[in-house]
Formats: C-alpha cells, sequence, structure tokens
C-alpha cells in the first residue's frame, strides 16, 4: 500500500513538474504574439504563415527615406489593421521635416495623434536620431534635444508608448573581428554607413546610451519599449540595471538572440535567472520584414524557421548551435508561466492591443 502511495506521489510530482514546461510539440497550439515585425504592404503575405504557427503581429513603422514613405507606409498598416484587426496591429512614428520651425513640435503631435485616431498604439523613433540627422546648424540631432521634449510629454500624458530604437548594438564600435556575433559583422559590412568603429566623428556607443536616459529621467512617466534590447543586448546585467532605474520601460528582443545565444553560452544561469527575474519586461520581436516585393515561400520558410529557433531556445534545455555565434550553446527552458507572458501577455500590457 505504502509503494503503490509512494509511486502515486512520484508520477503526480513528475507529472506536475513535466506540465510546468511547454516543448517543440506546443509550439503552434500557443498564442505568441510577435512584437517587433515590419510590414510595408496593405496585401501582406506574413499572416496566412502567422496564423499556421499561432502568432498575432505588431508592425512597427520606421522613419527612414522621406515624409512621403513614412505617409504611405502608414496608410498602408491602417488598412491593414483595418482589414484584420484581431491579428495585426501597429505603431506609428514621425518625421522630422520642418526641424528647425517654431512649430514642428505642434504639428508632430497633431500628427501623432491622428495616427492615434486612426489606430496606431504607439509611436517609434529610430537610430537616424543620433546617427544621421542634423539640424540647420549642422549639430547632430539626438533623442534628448529639447525640441523633443513637448511630443515625449504628450505622449506621456495620453499613454502612448514610446517605442525606440536608439544607437546600435555594442559591437557597431568595434572591428569586424572582435564583434561577438556573426550578424552584427555581417550587418555592418554590408551598412558601414552605421558602422561607427570606421566613424569616429560620431557619438560614441556610451553617448548614445546617456542621451536616451537623460530623455527618460526628463519624462519619467512615459511608457518606453527599449527595441533590440534597448541596445544593451551585451550584457543582461547592464539591461538588469536599466529596468531597474526605470520601471515604465521594457524591452523586445528583435534581432538580438545572437547576443543572448552568446551570453548563454558563456553563463547560461546568469541569463537564465535574468529572464525569470524581469519575465514582465521583456517582449519577444524578431525585426522580419515584408515588402512588396518578398517572396512568399522564402518569407514563410524564414518566418517559420526564426519562430521555431526561438521557441527552441525558450522552452527546451536542448543543446544547440546557431550561425548567428560560433560554439554550442543550451535552450533556456524557462517556466510556461514565463514564457506566456515574454510571448504574448506582455506586448498586450504594454500596448494595449488585442485585448
Amino acid at each position: 500500500m505504502k509503494t503503490n502511495i509512494l509511486l502515486i506521489s512520484i508520477f503526480a510530482f513528475l507529472f506536475t513538474s513535466c506540465s510546468n514546461y511547454y516543448s517543440m510539440e506546443d509550439f503552434s497550439t500557443v498564442e505568441k504574439i510577435d512584437a517587433h515585425y515590419h510590414i510595408y504592404t496593405s496585401e501582406s503575405i506574413s499572416l496566412e504563415q502567422a496564423e499556421k504557427d499561432n502568432f498575432k503581429l505588431f508592425s512597427v513603422n520606421v522613419y527612414s527615406g522621406d515624409c512621403e514613405k513614412i505617409i504611405e507606409r502608414i496608410q498602408s498598416t491602417k488598412l491593414l489593421h483595418s482589414k484584420f484587426p484581431s491579428d495585426f496591429n501597429y505603431a506609428s512614428t514621425f518625421c522630422l521635416d520642418g526641424w528647425d520651425e517654431p512649430a514642428w513640435a505642434e504639428n508632430t503631435i497633431s500628427w501623432i495623434d491622428q495616427c492615434i485616431a486612426d489606430g496606431a498604439v504607439a509611436v517609434k523613433v529610430w537610430k537616424n536620431i543620433g546617427m544621421e540627422y542634423r539640424d540647420k546648424n549642422g549639430v547632430l540631432i539626438m533623442i534628448d534635444d529639447p525640441q523633443f521634449d513637448p511630443v515625449f510629454k504628450h505622449l506621456a500624458e495620453i499613454g502612448v508608448p514610446l517605442v525606440a530604437h536608439l544607437g546600435e548594438p555594442k559591437n557597431c564600435w568595434l572591428p569586424f573581428n572582435k564583434m561577438t556575433t556573426k550578424n552584427d559583422s555581417s550587418y555592418f559590412a554590408e551598412h558601414p554607413k552605421y558602422h561607427m568603429f570606421i566613424h569616429p566623428e560620431y557619438p560614441s556607443y556610451e553617448e548614445q546610451m546617456e542621451a536616451r536616459d537623460r530623455m527618460l529621467e526628463k519624462n519619467p512617466e512615459l511608457i518606453f519599449v527599449g527595441c533590440h534590447l534597448a541596445s544593451l543586448e551585451w550584457s543582461v546585467d547592464e539591461l538588469a540595471s536599466f529596468l531597474d532605474r526605470f520601471p515604465n520601460a521594457s524591452v523586445d528582443m528583435a534581432a538580438r538572440m545572437g547576443q543572448l545565444f552568446y551570453q548563454t553560452r558563456e553563463d547560461y544561469d546568469k541569463v537564465r535567472n535574468f529572464f525569470v527575474k524581469y519575465q514582465d519586461r521583456i517582449l519577444y520581436g524578431t525585426d522580419i520584414i515584408e515588402s512588396e516585393n518578398s517572396n512568399k515561400e522564402s518569407m514563410h520558410k524564414r518566418m517559420h524557421s526564426e519562430w521555431l529557433r526561438d521557441w527552441e531556445y525558450m522552452v527546451t534545455n536542448n543543446k544547440m548551435t546557431s550561425n548567428l555565434i560560433n560554439g554550442e550553446f543550451r535552450g533556456l527552458k524557462l517556466p510556461k508561466e514565463v514564457i506566456d507572458k515574454i510571448y504574448f501577455t506582455n506586448a498586450k500590457k504594454w500596448y494595449k492591443i488585442f485585448e
């Protein structure tokens, strides 16, 4: 009798323990959000694969190019949201045309309000602030410039998040042979304009981060989502300090899996403990881009493979390799509760979407 009771107790313990974790087989059954995606067309081919893999998509508009292109892209995402409101949502952005004019802030606030009224739920700023655009005197515009103050104050007052890709990975300021991930070395080889190691005349990595932090200090009520692990991807310790310092901030993981793999290889427990401790402040995302010229077959293949790779890293403790880094690392095997937050409820909470 005692033996039977013991066996039942052991079985119950093992069942409870196992059921606290997802498996690879659970991938398509668990509801998920890719909270950093880019769709630049009103006739998307991404949503078909997203439905198969049980993903909803949050598309982030970016101020690159000119204002006309921004208007066109936002109109496309607005139309897509109207067609698929339960599966697709988006962030707007703004341009810097007329920056030196007294009415720039007022006009930008009006533009943002119209975008929000049309369905956008957040506003994005990009790395060209701090790395490209200059005022009439030739001075590089940084994110803590006082000209932005009324805009960010307005976002805070209406409760709309600022989504920010500011600066770049720390690898950006290193030579190729010192970079920690292959995806960074290949990206900056293809985009030398943003490889700051060869542009010492631009602000340093530390200056970029300090400008962002000064902006947040001026706007303590602003809801802030730091894209790409807030450009602190190289150190979960630095990320933890940032999140402790700014309680209204969260971060997404988009396009920084290589840095997470690298740190996991070096100190598994530290990375896993970070995810558990800050489980309410991390959003899953990929940074995948769909344009009008995207090929359906290759697009769907990339979406599924990246999503599946990241799922394996997050939910299993499998030994893994990746073309993003050298060497082998192990999956984090995070509990279901943590996975559900990172993959779904955090995006809903921070962006107030898919309610």
